[in-house]
């Protein structure tokens, strides 16, 4: 079963850390990814750029669209990656995002919906 695996984090958490604590983190959480990976558990997933750069598209009711600058809520924690995981059930899902390395981020997993 395929599921999403949403990386939320502060920005603002990431950013004040120094240097060599961010080295050490992404060296362990390349590490994680690789295990993930090879073991077949982690089929695809990026890091994202800052909330800053993203742009909200809104479709209204009638159809017509909105387009502005920034993430669609107002809120210090942000997606700031995901991974596609494909694991048997639910349980596995949760005990990979269990095993994520990254401090104080917060993991919501979602299953992937299969039409057809």
């Amino acid at each position: 079963m395929k599921y999403m695996m949403l990386i939320v984090g502060n920005e603002e958490t990431w950013a004040g850390r120094p240097a060599e604590e961010l080295d050490a983190l992404y060296a362990r959480i390349g590490a994680w990814w690789d295990e993930q990976a090879a073991a077949g558990r982690v089929i695809g997933g990026h890091e994202l750029q800052p909330a800053a750069t993203a742009t909200t598209v809104r479709i209204g009711a009638d159809g017509t669209t909105t387009v502005t600058d920034g993430p669609f809520v107002d809120a210090k924690e942000v997606i700031g990656g995901y991974g596609i995981l494909d694991v048997a059930d639910l349980d596995e899902a949760l005990a990979v995002a269990a095993s994520w390395p990254g401090a104080s981020d917060i993991l919501e997993i979602r299953p992937i919906v299969v039409r057809g």
